[in-house]
């Protein structure tokens, strides 16, 4: 048996944060089962040809160079009075601490139909390489993306990129539904449309049919999407033999069947843990996809299966190791993403997603990414999320025609650090006729200062 200080069961964006912090001050080891360690928001870009396959995989040396042994193998048994993981190549594996890391799988909901051929998740390499098979083959005629998060809006787009008629499915009223209320995605919303991207909005796919693939997609508001060569949406000729495809991205869940009879404690998102990424078992650990924590908001368990929570998760921990005393916040889940010419981000709470034990009131701005007199001004929009009580800042969403991620982190640090309207309308920024608007206007200090005159 080989004993490690710190065993990770999972290789992806935490281990490799754990094995970069420790840096070889301790003996990690890694258990992967994949081939590699993917990075998943750069998959639906090698479904468009943006990237080829290979740059979707993280370099191998991100672990090894730090010290830390990546043992590839699946784990099939924990013993945690022995502290022992057995693996299917026969390993015995012993730990001082353990961290569970072990991610979370896409869902695929219990639909009729949902076993026939061409109906795929996408999280993996293999749905990748499906995928990419697929469109290679000549065979897509038409795919069916169902969820209009990030990921399948983003899948959409590299569909119809590559010549395939593509139907985005969501049973929100608007893409981006948690990330956007629909008042700032409503632009960005008809690119898509005006791209050719069909959208169904506000339905859900309720059965697939076919007979050996899939070959028409039944939907809860009475709709049918044709797939095969028949239907109202008949191929052109010379297309005969090509199908289908239907994606899911409408989430992920924990699969927790490693750990049944363990006692150790689960809820409905995944593993329960503290601030301190601590179980309720002694010495083992849990973070990033399949921990479940709660809001940095609310308080309240939220979802948040982002790698931009799973990494600052597994710094909390790795710290921790090295003797300095660090607490996780909660989430905010900030996030972005591209449509057409539009950049989109948001974070905190969307003005929707305010509970009602809150009372929200909002800010908007708009002015250009640039001094409006120089060439290649771009609008870009904001909208700010308040409690009308405490003025407390609850979320941002940005709309633009530049990148919005640093607009976007702003934000979330100042609801990290729980700064109000009036903070934030007291903001001493900067302004150059390349890089901002006229010295005479910030957007975020003017969506604050709406938000201060509403309350006035």
């Amino acid at each position: 048996m080989i004993h490690y200080d710190i065993l990770v069961i999972g290789g992806g964006p935490a281990a490799i944060t754990i094995a970069k912090t420790i840096n070889g001050t301790q003996r990690v080891g890694i258990i992967r089962p994949e081939e590699h360690s993917m990075i998943y928001c750069a998959m639906p870009y090698a479904i468009e040809k943006v990237l080829p396959v290979e740059k979707t995989f993280k370099k191998d040396s991100l672990v090894t160079d730090t010290g830390a042994v990546l043992i590839r193998d699946s784990v099939t048994k924990i013993d945690f009075d022995k502290r022992q993981v057995h693996t299917k190549h026969g390993g015995t594996y012993g730990w001082g601490k353990l961290v569970l890391a072990t991610g979370a799988v896409p869902i695929l909901p219990p639909i009729p139909g949902r076993d026939l051929n061409r109906v795929l998740t996408f999280k993996t390499e293999d749905d990748l390489r499906s995928l990419l098979a697929l469109c290679e083959s000549g065979t897509i005629s038409k795919a069916v993306v169902v969820g209009a998060g990030a990921i399948g809006v983003e899948l959409a787009q590299a569909f119809h990129a590559v010549g395939v008629e593509t139907h985005l499915v969501d049973l929100a009223g608007s893409i981006l539904s948690a990330m956007m209320d629909r008042d700032m995605v409503e632009e960005a919303e008809a690119a898509l449309t005006q791209e050719g991207i069909r959208l169904h909005l506000a339905s859900k796919v309720v059965e697939l049919r076919g007979t050996d693939s899939v070959e028409q997609v039944l939907l809860s508001d009475g709709r049918t999407i044709e797939l095969g060569e028949t239907g109202e949406c008949a191929l052109e000729e010379g297309a005969k033999g090509k199908r289908g495809v239907v994606v899911f991205a409408v989430g992920m869940r924990v699969d927790t069947s490693l750990f049944e009879g363990s006692g150790l404690v689960k809820g409905k998102d995944g593993i329960v843990v503290n601030d301190r990424m601590e179980t309720n078992l002694q010495n083992v650990y849990a973070l990033g996809d399949c921990a479940q924590f709660v809001s940095g908001i609310t308080g309240q368990v939220t979802p948040g299966k982002l790698a931009t929570n799973a990494v600052p998760m597994a710094k909390v921990f790795a710290r921790n190791q090295l003797g300095e005393s660090r607490s996780y916040p909660g989430f905010f889940n900030g996030a972005a993403t591209r449509i057409g010419s539009y950049f989109v981000g948001g974070t905190g709470l969307t003005e929707k997603g305010v509970p009602g034990s809150m009372e929200a009131v909002t800010g908007h701005s708009e002015l250009t990414t640039i001094f409006p007199n120089m060439p290649g001004a771009k609008k870009v929009r904001m909208k700010m999320i308040a409690e009308k009580g405490t003025l407390r800042v609850l979320g941002a969403q940005f709309l633009s025609g530049e990148p919005v991620t640093d607009k976007v982190d702003v934000m979330t640090l100042a609801i990290q650090n729980r700064l109000t309207v009036t903070n934030l309308a007291e903001l001493s920024y900067s302004a150059q006729p390349y890089q901002s608007f006229f010295p005479a206007s910030n957007l975020m200090v003017a969506a604050a200062e709406e938000i201060l005159n509403k309350v006035k």
